[in-house]
């Protein structure tokens, strides 16, 4: 029981909560602290106990509450009250020239003034304040309706929790994103941990802003910068995007400096150049400017299309190039037994990041590419994505480069190798190679299979080295205290990490099935196998004919399903699975009870999509009796086009299939 607040307690309160609000501000904010972090721990100490002992007096908007809420089962859903827009795109002075020409059209006039800000790579956001409180914020989700994601928007540092002056309502929309030193900090940490890095840092912000538990979000150091506003009532808003900026400014919120108002596409270009030359010296990620009409007004009256704004556009960076020295070409072994060539390169620094290692796909690729071990080669990364080797450069050999073999023998274990005919790729036939059982391993551990978090590569192989794990089946049997005798684990760690495997026990059906990794058996194809079949016994028990009658499951398929099970190793597997109480448990995805919205339909997805993980997508059209196809064929009905999409939309074109856009696949299937 708290105790009785006077009216001391309460001015003191107050009088803390506005300090502690003011040095936020200028240490997250403005990058310029007043105050020693021990003199704000104080302060932040005193205030916390004042709270504890009147808790009837602690508010939503107290800087105490960043981590106030509860873990939440879902994220609800909220309409915005004005759509959040995605941005066309411009990759050149062309496109840049005639979207400009286009805007004029509309507004006929022969000149208008234009914004150019940074384009930040994150997470768009809405955040809502009503009587100067923040009252809830969402992701853009569709456009229309995104997710409630308010506890973990209040745990970033540089989001005010409460404004100043304001009587009625104001929506601000910004840009959530991790600033590189902390990205790098946080992957760091991951591979001490034994876990694998994060890819990019717009992933780890969205990742970061849909944990269930704000408790989680708030040791990720998210920052944002707002760059518009949405609804707004009470309040008189400047009419010229340069000064609306400002105006969000001196409120309070975090905005980029980085801003410039451009009275020609000359000086947008200049603008753009600069950015593009100088994007590697800034703290956070940017992959291209954005290009806004001045005018509110005029924003106002041009409008938009679909989910794109007339009065604004991305122009993008175009990919980085650069050329290095291919060293050597290693080998890695996959979860198949599938070898797989890598460049081994003289290390270059690209987009800010320092790059050793490139993908050489097969040896397909490397022969049709002619890419012999020393030569030069013209190397690209797109955003963050893994580089590639565009070509070698043959007038700068010298004669001492050589062509590459793909070896005869296993790198790991020494096994001769096979090639089946008709295919590219190079095996192990070795079901007991080392490197095979880490990467199966892995694999099980994987979101799309059993999703065993904290389970990463370095661990796993610290339990093979200590004799504790073989197969799959063998994790299921750990200890906490074989888990704790490994390097680096203490009681608490480790009883996390076997309560984490002992919950996955109860994992889907069609999720073990695709842990398996089964050759040819990817998720769709485990999704279909536990649809048509209802139990792991009758998947094991069905005969080669049986399995081939299956929707979409072709010869070479049910080949492989049944050579899988018939093998002792995979029988052995099973059996331990079973007797350590994995359920197999089959619980059917489709939507129950009617008409499959999707039924037999087939999908495709380029992009990257706003309001959903690729995970998410795969799993709604799933339960309303679609498909999944990872590239565009003549059995794929439609491709959900998501930002950025890429070269799968001119073989959609070639084949005629169907476009839609993500809005369009959420209104589909919702009936709409």
């Amino acid at each position: 029981m708290g105790l009785v607040e006077t009216p001391s307690v309460e001015k003191r309160i107050n009088i803390l909560r506005e300090e502690i609000n003011q040095h936020n501000h200028l240490y997250y904010v403005l990058d310029s602290p007043s105050v020693s972090d021990d003199e704000y721990d104080l302060l932040m100490r005193e205030l916390i106990d004042l709270e504890t002992n009147y808790p009837n007096l602690i508010v939503s908007h107290s800087p105490t509450q960043r981590v106030g809420a509860q873990p939440a089962s879902h994220f609800p859903p909220v309409i915005h009250s004005e759509p959040m827009l995605s941005l066309a795109n411009a990759f050149s002075r062309q496109e840049m020239t005639a979207w400009y020409e286009r805007v004029c059209r509309s507004l006929e006039v022969d000149h208008v003034a234009l914004v150019c800000e940074l384009k930040i790579d994150g997470l768009a956001i809405s955040i809502n304040y009503q009587q100067g409180i923040l009252s809830f914020a969402a992701t853009r989700g569709n456009g229309r309706q995104g997710e409630d994601v308010t506890g973990n928007v209040k745990t970033i540092r540089s989001v005010p929790l409460s404004l100043k002056g304001v009587s009625d309502v104001i929506e601000v929309r910004g840009e959530v994103y991790i600033p590189k030193t902390a990205f790098n900090e946080l992957n760091e940490q991951r591979v001490k941990e034994g876990e694998i890095p994060y890819a990019n840092t717009r992933n780890i912000a969205a990742g970061s802003l849909r944990q269930l538990d704000p408790s989680v979000t708030a040791t990720r150091p998210l920052n944002i910068f707002v760059y518009g506003i949405g609804e707004v009532a009470g309040l008189t808003v400047p009419d010229n995007q340069l000064d609306m900026l400002r105006w969000l400014a001196v409120m309070g919120f975090k905005t980029n400096e980085h801003i410039q108002r451009c009275n020609t596409i000359e000086e947008v270009e200049l603008f753009h150049q600069r950015w593009e030359q100088q994007k590697n010296e800034l703290e956070y990620n940017i992959d291209g400017i954005v290009v806004k009409v001045a005018d509110l007004n005029h924003q106002r009256t041009l409008g938009f299309v679909g989910r794109e704004p007339r009065w604004a556009i991305a122009y993008k960076f175009p990919a980085e190039r650069v050329i290095t020295k291919l060293l050597n070409i290693g080998i890695g072994v996959g979860r198949t037994g599938s070898l797989n060539p890598y460049a081994i390169l003289e290390p270059i620094t690209v987009g800010g990041a320092k790059i050793s290692m490139a993908t050489l796909h097969n040896i397909d690729y490397i022969q049709e590419k002619d890419i012999r071990i020393g030569d030069w080669v013209l190397l690209e990364r797109s955003g963050d994505v893994i580089p590639k080797i565009i070509k070698s450069l043959e007038d700068r050999r010298l004669g001492s480069e050589k062509k590459f073999e793909m070896p005869d023998s296993c790198p790991e274990c020494s096994q001769p190798t096979v090639r089946i005919s008709g295919e590219v790729v190079v095996r192990c036939p070795n079901p007991m190679c080392s490197g095979q059982v880490i990467r199966k391993l892995i694999h099980f551990a994987s979101k799309g299979a059993t999703d065993i978090q904290g389970l990463g590569e370095k661990i796993l192989e610290k339990l093979i080295e200590a004799n504790l794990v073989e197969d799959v089946g063998d994790l299921f049997y750990l200890t906490v205290d074989q888990i704790e005798a490994l390097d680096g684990f203490q009681q608490k760690s480790s009883m996390k990490l076997y309560k984490e495997i002992q919950s996955k026990k109860d994992t889907p059906l069609h999720k073990i099935l695709y842990g398996l990794g089964i050759m040819h058996v990817g998720e769709e194809t485990a999704f279909i196998l536990s649809e048509h079949f209802g139990s792991m016994d009758a998947i094991v028990a069905a005969s080669e004919l049986e399995l081939n009658t299956v929707p979409m499951i072709g010869p070479k398929i049910s080949t492989s399903i049944k050579e899988f099970f018939l093998d002792s190793e995979a029988k052995t597997v099973i059996t331990k699975l079973q007797n350590a109480g994995v359920t197999f448990r089959y619980q059917s995805q489709r939507s129950g009870g009617g008409k499959l919205i999707f039924d037999g339909d087939d999908f495709a997805v380029t992009g990257t999509l706003s309001t959903m993980t690729r995970l998410e997508f795969e799993d709604l059209v799933r339960k309303a009796g679609g498909t999944i196809s990872k590239t565009v064929g003549r059995k794929t009905k439609y491709l959900v086009l998501g930002e950025d999409p890429g070269s799968k939309i001119i073989k959609a074109q070639e084949l005629g299939v169907l476009q839609i856009s993500e809005e369009e696949f959420l209104a589909k299937l919702s009936g709409i």
